[in-house]
């Protein structure tokens, strides 16, 4: 079976690139590399200096060659550039491919590792100081943008379709100010509330503490699964977009889930309102279904149902529906 190549873009670029210029650009090392650290996520120029050790003029020339070739994109998000895989189009798609899919075959070496964590660790950290820092306007501004109510009761509706009786156990990631934590409650057994910010997790306490049955936890999903934490349920509701590394939280996810089990994921879909970094800590501007469908399926799990809900405000939101597979996909 051919390896499929991780390709993320959500932007495709203008214009054909040349045979000559995407043999160039693939020739080189160092741009192969950075293609390499592109697999998954979108990096400004000052992140992908600080993973590689460059000055920026030095890496601005590889990025404007790999750029020239057709095998990364650019978009201006607020004040800041972000490069990206470009998906292969046009007449030589299939070079384009074939490299990516040679390039993602090689490891990543070690020191690379390092950077590519070290900005994700930096993104969390802004992210926290962020929320720490502004939690009533966030409140204000994600209401604004998608609702609380909206995408809870179509969460519930997914859940309540799904079950027969009570739920043994179900956890919600990022719980926010815990305003589903009753109703999770009402359907399982035990509930666990994660989120990695001390401020949200304490309005969540504040919320729905007095409520037996439900565990307050501050952390990571792979803290859950340090501990052997497993549940037949996980709900993560527009806490992606928020995290550096969101493959990463699907596949943990996916490994806290009992066989049989559902992870439900309540996000934004792809937009380009880059006020949203700013006013509510976003770190990604909404994702194509698509390209969650693809790390939920790498991670073992398959769709079982999905809603889509439009917004006044030009946002579009989505839920997804996931199961456990009993048998590798």
């Amino acid at each position: 079976m051919t390896k499929a190549a991780h390709i993320v873009d959500l932007h495709p670029r203008d214009g054909a690139a040349s045979l000559a210029g995407l043999l160039k650009a693939s020739g080189d090392e160092l741009r192969l590399q950075i293609l390499r650290v592109m697999v998954q996520d979108s990096y400004a120029v000052s992140e992908l200096c600080d993973i590689f050790s460059l000055r920026q003029s030095a890496l601005s020339h590889h990025l404007k060659v790999l750029i020239s070739a057709g095998l990364l994109s650019r978009k201006k998000e607020g004040t800041t550039t972000f490069y990206r895989r470009a998906l292969p189009q046009g007449e030589l798609s299939a070079l384009h491919r074939e490299i990516l899919l040679h390039v993602d075959e090689a490891p990543l070496p070690k020191g690379l590792q390092a950077g590519v964590i070290r900005v994700q660790r930096q993104r969390e950290c802004n992210s926290l100081a962020f929320f720490k820092g502004n939690l009533a306007r966030f409140r204000q501004q994600q209401e604004l943008i998608a609702p609380w109510q909206d995408y809870s009761e179509a969460t519930l509706q997914l859940l309540d379709r799904g079950r027969s009786g009570p739920l043994r156990s179900a956890i919600e990631i990022g719980v926010g100010e815990g305003w589903l934590l009753p109703a999770l409650r009402e359907r399982a057994s035990t509930v666990l509330a994660l989120d990695l910010s001390e401020a949200m997790l304490a309005h969540a306490r504040d919320f729905a503490g007095h409520v037996p049955g439900i565990e307050f936890i501050e952390g990571s999903t792979s803290a859950l699964m340090d501990a052997g934490h497993r549940a037949d349920v996980v709900i993560a509701n527009m806490v992606l977009h928020h995290t550096p590394d969101p493959r990463q939280i699907l596949c943990e996810a996916a490994e806290l889930l009992e066989t049989n089990g559902r992870l439900i994921v309540s996000e934004l879909c792809a937009h380009d309102q880059a006020w949203a970094r700013e006013h509510c800590g976003d770190l990604w501007l909404g994702f194509a279904p698509e390209q969650l469908q693809g790390w939920a399926e790498e991670a073992g799990l398959r769709l079982s149902a999905n809603v889509f809900l439009a917004q006044r405000n030009g946002f579009q939101i989505q839920i997804q529906q996931f199961e456990k597979a009993v048998t590798p996909l």
